[in-house]
C-alpha cells in the first residue's frame, strides 16, 4: 500500500508540474512580468503549499518537530538535491539581480530564522509575525522592481493563453501538486515509520524530501522546456516562501518549540543558502553548470549520511 501511494503521488507531481509551469509561461507573457518574478510568486507558492499543509498540521497535533524539521529539510533539499539534480540537467546562466535581491533575501530569511530561535528554542507569534510582514514586502518589492535574473534562452517560444485557462492551469496544477506530495508523503513516512526511524529524522530526511518533490517536478520539467528562469525562481521563492510563509504561519496558529537537536540542520540550511551564492560565480561567472550539480549533491548525501 505503501509503494502504490508513493508511485500514485509521482504520477500526480509531474502532472502538476507540467500543468503549472504552462500557466505560470502564460501568466509571465500576459502580464508581462520577468518569469523569475512568476517562478518566485506563484510557482513558488504552488509548490510550497504541501509543506504549509504539513507544517500546519503538525503543529496543531502537537508534533512541532515535523513542523521545523519539515521546513529545514525542505530547504536543504530545494539546494542540495533539487538545484543539484537541475544543474546537472542544464547549466544555469545567472543575472546580476540574483545576488543583489533573491539570493540576499533567501539569506537574510534563513538568518533571521536561525536568530528567532537560537535563544528560547521557540518560534513564537509575534517572531512569526514580523516574518510574514517581511515576506509581504519582499513580495511588494519584486513585483514593482524586479529586473531578469535568469536569460531565457527561448522567451519567442512562449505559448499565450487566456485568463480562464492560466486560472484553471494553476488551479489544478496545484491541486495535483498537494495531492501528489500527500500521497508520496503517508507512503514514505509509513515505509519510514515500520523500520522505527525517529521523527526528527523523518521530517528532515523522508518528509522534507517528500514536500520537495513538487518544486523537483516544476524545476525538471522547466528546464526540459527551456523555462530556466522559472526553474531557479522556483526554489530560491520556496526557501523563502517556506521560512516566512509556511513557519510565520504556522508560528501565529501555534508557537513552534523547538528541539536543540535542530541547531545541527540550522546549520546545514544557512551552509547551503550561503554556498549557492560562490558557485554562481566559480568556476565560470554567473553560471550554475554540472560541477556545480556535483558539489550540491554531494553535500546533500553527506546531511543525509550524517543525519540517519
Amino acid at each position: 500500500m505503501d509503494l502504490l501511494l508513493i508511485i500514485v503521488g509521482l504520477i500526480l507531481l509531474i502532472l502538476g508540474g507540467n500543468w503549472l509551469l504552462k500557466a505560470a509561461v502564460a501568466l509571465s507573457v500576459k502580464l508581462e512580468i520577468p518569469k523569475i518574478v512568476i517562478g518566485m510568486t506563484v510557482v513558488s507558492f504552488a509548490t510550497s503549499a504541501p509543506e504549509l499543509i504539513v507544517s500546519v498540521n503538525a503543529a496543531l497535533d502537537g508534533f512541532p518537530d515535523i513542523a521545523m524539521g519539515n521546513v529545514v529539510g525542505s530547504n536543504i533539499a530545494n539546494l542540495g538535491l533539487v538545484l543539484g539534480i537541475t544543474v546537472l540537467l542544464t547549466h544555469i546562466d545567472v543575472e546580476r539581480s540574483f545576488y543583489k535581491t533573491d539570493w540576499p533575501v533567501m539569506m537574510i530569511a534563513s538568518v533571521l530564522l536561525y536568530f528567532f530561535v537560537f535563544y528560547d528554542d521557540v518560534l513564537s507569534r509575534g517572531e512569526g509575525f514580523m516574518m510574514f510582514a517581511f515576506l509581504i514586502a519582499f513580495l511588494v518589492y519584486l513585483l514593482k522592481f524586479q529586473k531578469l535574473a535568469v536569460v531565457d534562452d527561448y522567451a519567442e517560444d512562449d505559448e499565450p493563453l487566456t485568463l480562464y485557462k492560466i486560472i484553471l492551469f494553476l488551479v489544478i496544477g496545484g491541486v495535483a501538486l498537494w495531492g501528489g506530495s500527500e500521497s508520496l508523503i503517508r507512503g514514505a513516512v509509513g515505509m519510514a515509520e515500520s523500520y522505527g526511524v525517529s521523527k526528527r529524522v523523518i521530517a528532515v530526511t523522508v518528509v522534507s524530501i517528500g514536500t520537495s518533490i513538487p518544486e523537483l517536478a516544476a524545476s525538471v520539467i522547466a528546464v526540459m522546456k527551456r523555462e530556466k528562469a522559472i526553474s531557479l525562481g522556483n526554489l530560491i521563492g520556496s526557501n523563502v516562501f517556506n521560512i516566512l510563509a509556511v513557519l510565520g504561519i504556522t508560528s501565529m496558529v501555534h508557537p513552534i518549540s523547538v528541539d536543540k537537536a535542530f541547531s545541527v540542520d540550522l546549520y546545514w540550511m544557512l551552509g547551503f543558502a550561503f554556498v549557492v551564492l560562490p558557485l554562481v560565480f566559480f568556476p565560470k561567472g554567473l553560471r550554475l553548470g554540472w560541477r556545480d550539480g556535483l558539489i550540491l549533491l554531494s553535500g546533500y548525501g553527506v546531511f543525509i549520511y550524517l543525519t540517519i
